[in-house]
């Protein structure tokens, strides 16, 4: 593809995208839907016009990066600390339950053990993107909301790391290497990265504070910079860029780079959306409408039940339970 296409393409989604988005306002729907509609309707399974939506969808990647980066920077550590072991036990039982019936489900239509196990594994993780889009846009009074869905979410991702180390392999099980990327990396990279807040970062922004460009490349450079260690570790660039988020949480100038990188991560999260719609083959519907229909039911109904039962059970107020069982229900 090239630069003169990418540029077309560009067009062609953000002009799309300010259409719909006018159709999604004025009939009160959201404004996610319609980029991905956008993207089935311009995608290689729609009218074809954006047909390389797998470099869009890479592209786009860095939009969720600078989602958990500025979702770092609203949390304080030690509160968010807190949460982690019932966040844990509410994350793993539900996990399991989801894993097993999506599982069973699928072998009633004769789907392959591989295939209904990997599709049980999809319904233990909701999406972390439209979880936290789904959040509110002041999170004063609903602080504590935030923070249980997003330590749900982030113990999800590292349950799909361990998941896709068993998945790719029984050679890779052994994989000491693996395992200890997942183990001690984290710990590693949560301690190296407020080491480095704090004798490097810190340092640089309060002495070159008037140039507000040098801040803006800073804070994206800390970024893309501990994402890409995370996943070099073995972890995920969306966990690296939690850390690196949360690790600048407590300065004093944390609010001012999250208001300036929103809409370069608002840019990027449209390309995302737009490349889910364009990944739809519609052809397809016919052979699984069944099966689908069920496993829907499973996600918008039983899973914000469970997720709503559980955090009760750890002691979540019931107001608090259902509205983070509800942000829970989808995949």
């Amino acid at each position: 593809m090239g630069s003169e296409s990418i540029v077309f393409s560009i067009f062609l989604i953000f002009s799309g995208a300010a259409v719909i988005s006018s159709f999604a306002l004025f009939t009160r729907q959201p404004l996610i839907v319609g980029y991905i509609v956008l993207g089935g309707l311009f995608g290689p399974y729609g009218l074809d016009l954006v047909s390389d939506s797998k470099t869009l969808e890479q592209i786009s990647h860095i939009g969720i990066v600078f989602l958990l980066f500025l979702l770092g920077l609203d949390l304080q550590p030690r509160n968010f600390g807190k949460l982690i072991g019932r966040s844990a036990l509410v994350t793993i039982t539900s996990g399991v339950i989801l894993c097993l019936l999506g599982t069973l489900i699928c072998r009633q239509f004769d789907f392959s053990w591989m295939e209904s196990g990997v599709i049980g594994v999809s319904l233990m993780f909701s999406s972390t993107i439209i979880g936290i889009k789904l959040l509110p846009t002041t999170m004063l009074h609903h602080k504590h909301t935030g923070e249980v869905l997003i330590a749900i979410l982030l113990i999800q991702d590292m349950l799909a790391i361990i998941t896709l180390i068993l998945l790719s392999g029984t050679d890779h099980i052994g994989d000491v290497g693996a395992w200890l990327g997942v183990g001690i990396a984290l710990p590693g990279l949560i301690l190296g990265a407020q080491y480095a807040v704090r004798w490097v970062i810190l340092p640089l922004l309060t002495r070159f504070d008037r140039f507000h460009e040098y801040i803006f490349l800073l804070a994206i450079g800390w970024c893309l910079g501990v994402a890409e260690l995370a996943e070099a570790l073995g972890l995920s660039l969306e966990i690296g860029a939690f850390v690196a988020g949360i690790s600048l949480a407590n300065s004093p100038i944390a609010q001012y780079i999250a208001t300036n990188l929103k809409p370069l991560r608002d840019f990027f999260l449209i390309l995302f959306f737009f490349s889910i719609g364009a990944g739809f083959n519609l052809g397809l519907v016919s052979q699984i409408w069944v099966p689908s229909l069920l496993i829907t039911a499973v996600v918008l109904v039983l899973k914000p039940v469970l997720h709503a039962k559980l955090l009760r059970a750890v002691g979540e107020s019931k107001h608090l339970s259902w509205e983070a069982g509800f942000r829970l229900g989808q995949t």
